[in-house]
């Protein structure tokens, strides 16, 4: 029998299923795949989920892992190198974008302990639960609070989708077989 799923995820390649039924609004709490889904996102603007869904696992090893510690040291060689890379995408600003954004990340691990600590804050720990939208008060503010802290290509849209990625909003439609009251 065939799971009934959001309609984003219905009649789509294997890919785009799985990371619906295994990631998609599931609540992350772990740092390194807050970093991960933040490079993805950003890498994401302009572009569909499916092509970035697609170049992950090329994403992953350019990107060391997503280890932030590394990608907040990359130099002008490793930006070369990236941008020689076919398997992500080679966007110089989003590049750079990446490598910063890294290192406002870690100063917000210092400040508050975690990422984790510092974007579940905005919610009180809690899941907001079907909003249906592409951004919200809620992304416009935390998209401007990572601006003022320096990081770039985080505009609320990008942090809407963010939020969804790592499970803050669960906005599984009604009749998917992930939705919960």
């Amino acid at each position: 029998m065939n799971k009934k799923r959001c309609r984003w995820a219905t009649d789509v390649e294997d890919i785009y299923i799985k990371y619906h039924d295994e990631e998609w609004g599931v609540p992350t709490h772990d740092d390194k795949e807050l970093f991960e889904f933040l490079v993805l996102e950003s890498f994401q603007a302009g572009l569909s989920w499916i092509t970035i869904l697609k170049k992950r696992e090329n994403f992953k090893k350019a990107f060391d892992d997503f280890d932030v510690v590394k990608v907040a040291n990359y130099n002008e060689d490793k930006i070369n190198e990236l941008r020689q890379n076919e398997g992500i995408i080679r966007h110089k600003g989003k590049i750079t974008s990446a490598i910063n954004n890294a290192q406002v990340f870690i100063e917000i691990q210092k400040e508050f302990g975690s990422f984790d600590e510092y974007i579940w804050r905005f919610t009180n720990g809690k899941v907001i639960k079907h909003e249906y939208l592409t951004e919200s008060d809620l992304s416009s503010k935390i998209s401007k609070d990572l601006k003022k802290r320096g990081m770039k290509f985080v505009g609320p849209t990008i942090i809407y989708s963010y939020l969804e990625a790592v499970g803050i909003i669960d906005n599984h439609q009604e009749n998917c077989f992930k939705f919960e009251k």
